[in-house]
């Protein structure tokens, strides 16, 4: 599906103002070691440090970033969510990879996946990407790069030298299997059984007294 320009231009908007509100706080510390916070990120010549509040998720928090991307990857973090031997989810994965998109990707194997994406789109799709809140079902080239480029990602990529992207983790975390129990300890044997009294007189009872 292609976007309109009006549409685009409403999403564009919409991205805009959420980015407003979700603007975030930086922490300066001078060179007396006096600590500000403020909405202006750092001069050029500081290193930026973090801001604080950021909603990125796992394994996408831009950390190692150059300081642009890595604002837009904390306010608008894109996921992706493929399968095995899906031909439209690989075209998707290297259309992010190629354009230097940070990105986490989650994969449906499993019934328990399955269920998951059906709870978390509606559908059973894929690809499916997030970016932030918005979702796009199926893999269309102008509709992911439009959304993109609405959210603020670059054009072209930007990733520093060496950037290693998150391992690809299944969509439901896989459980660990609980430890063996020990095994019992085998139950002490039971003592012999006392031989069966004499019922009548014996050489020592010869008058062969019960008690």
């Amino acid at each position: 599906m292609t976007l309109s320009t009006p549409r685009l231009t409403a999403l564009a908007f919409l991205l805009v103002a959420a980015g407003a509100i979700a603007q975030p706080v930086y922490r300066n510390v001078d060179k007396n070691g006096k600590v500000t916070f403020s909405d202006q990120p750092p001069a050029a010549n500081v290193q930026p440090t973090a801001p604080r509040g950021g909603g990125a998720a796992a394994g996408a928090t831009g950390a190692g970033l150059p300081y642009e991307l890595r604002l837009v990857v904390q306010r608008y973090p894109v996921t992706i969510y493929t399968g095995e031997d899906c031909v439209p989810c690989g075209t998707a994965r290297s259309m992010l990879t190629t354009r230097g998109i940070p990105f986490d990707e989650r994969i449906v194997k499993t019934n328990e996946d399955i269920d998951a994406l059906q709870r978390l789109s509606g559908q059973n799709s894929l690809p499916l990407l997030t970016i932030g809140a918005q979702q796009l079902k199926g893999y269309s080239d102008g509709e992911w790069s439009q959304y993109l480029d609405a959210a603020g990602y670059p054009k072209s990529n930007q990733l520093p030298a060496g950037y290693n992207r998150p391992p690809a983790q299944p969509l439901v975390a896989v459980q660990q299997a609980a430890p063996p129990r020990p095994a019992a300890a085998p139950a002490p044997a039971a003592a012999p059984a006392p031989p069966p009294a004499a019922t009548g007189p014996t050489q020592s009872n010869p008058a062969g007294i019960k008690f």
